[in-house]
């Protein structure tokens, strides 16, 4: 019995250790884009550029800040053929909205778009073959130290602690 102990623990040591290995790119990527995403509703790091784009014209005020996709959307005058909203205006008779937008820089808005992946896009798997590997990686590290050893009851605290820790945070 206690070969068969050793092997399974040699074993899941071993897949513990390359799949970490193997996960060290995708890790960078959401951490970072997690601590970007944290910022999200800041400017931190995010470049304006001018947007100007025809939507058609005579379109009507309540239904220009969904067509533009823009958050917190208001008009702040409506004369004639402009309307002026916040950070731009929009020309009834052209149909041209022309507006400030602030974005993330490529790389970081890269990173982010593949975080907040949905289920409808193609590269979802990725996400969820990424959280299954990690919650491999949480699970085998438990093989890590042999259970009679004090080192192990120590992970075992730390690990204890971990969790509760997260639950705290999830209710909070």
């Amino acid at each position: 019995m206690e070969h068969k102990d050793q092997g399974l623990s040699h074993y899941m040591r071993s897949l513990h250790r390359d799949i970490g290995f193997f996960l060290i790119g995708f890790i960078i990527i959401y951490s970072v884009s997690g601590i970007v995403l944290i910022y999200r509703d800041t400017d931190f790091l995010k470049q304006e550029k001018l947007i100007e784009k025809n939507i058609g014209p005579n379109i009507e005020t309540s239904e220009l800040g969904q067509i533009l996709h823009m958050r917190d959307f208001k008009v702040l005058k409506d004369e004639g053929e402009i309307i002026s909203f916040n950070n731009g205006t929009y020309n009834k008779v052209t149909g041209v909205a022309k507006y400030n937008s602030k974005d993330l820089p490529g790389i970081l808005s890269r990173f982010t778009n593949l975080h907040k992946t949905s289920s409808r896009n193609a590269s979802h798997f990725l996400g969820v073959f990424f959280g299954i590997l990690l919650l491999f990686l949480a699970v085998s590290s438990l093989w890590m130290f042999k259970p009679q050893t004090r080192i192990f009851r120590r992970a075992i605290y730390i690990a204890g602690i971990g969790v509760v820790t997260a639950v705290v945070l999830v209710f909070i």
